[in-house]
């Protein structure tokens, strides 16, 4: 037999693969990029919209942050505000209480005499610049004894002309700057006439 004779059994087989469930989708032409599935479209989504809630809050913690940091930067220089003005004021205060014994001498002197020459342009000068600092006199005779800026000496008696308590001699000027009594008036004063 110079043919060969094949029979069925014999027949070279080829290969078949058994058939799986996924089939795989041919590649994508050249040029084109794959698409994704709508399940890992749904991931990236997902993994986004966590992404950016928590890049929200990171961003409002960072905003609270940052005006709770200008609410005590401002409170802060409030309060230095606040104590460098009182320091001033203490000094000031301070300066000022020693001099007011000079500015009783001053005021004595006028009572005698007037003052001439080189001393009445100290005088002069000296009340200018306490003035210009905030010192201001008070107590004068005829106004109402108030007890938060009088110091009464001593009471000498009544008077008929007058209505409420009064200061009728006044010994020593009271002294105060702004609101704050260096020095309040020492005074004699009176009562209205029936009390």
């Amino acid at each position: 037999m110079t043919e060969e004779q094949v029979t069925p059994e014999e027949e070279p087989q080829e290969s078949v693969a058994p058939p799986s469930e996924e089939v795989e989708e041919p590649p994508a032409p050249e040029g084109e990029e794959e698409l994704p599935s709508p399940a890992e479209v749904e991931v990236e989504a997902g993994a986004e919209a966590d992404e950016l809630a928590v890049t929200k809050m990171a961003l409002e913690e960072r905003t609270l942050d940052l005006q709770r940091i200008q609410a005590e930067y401002l409170n802060y220089k409030r309060r230095v505000d606040r104590d460098r003005e009182l320091v001033r004021e203490n000094a000031t205060y301070a300066a000022l209480l020693p001099i007011i014994d000079v500015l009783d001498t001053i005021d004595r002197a006028r009572e005698h005499e007037p003052l001439e020459g080189g001393l009445k342009a100290v005088s002069e000068q000296l009340e200018r610049v306490v003035t210009g600092l905030g010192l201001v006199k008070f107590g004068a005779v005829g106004d109402a004894f108030d007890p938060t800026i009088h110091e009464a000496l001593s009471h000498i008696g009544t008077d008929s002309e007058v209505e409420v308590t009064t200061c009728k001699v006044v010994a020593k000027s009271g002294y105060k700057i702004g609101d704050r009594v260096v020095r309040a008036a020492q005074v004699l004063v009176v009562d209205p006439a029936g009390e």
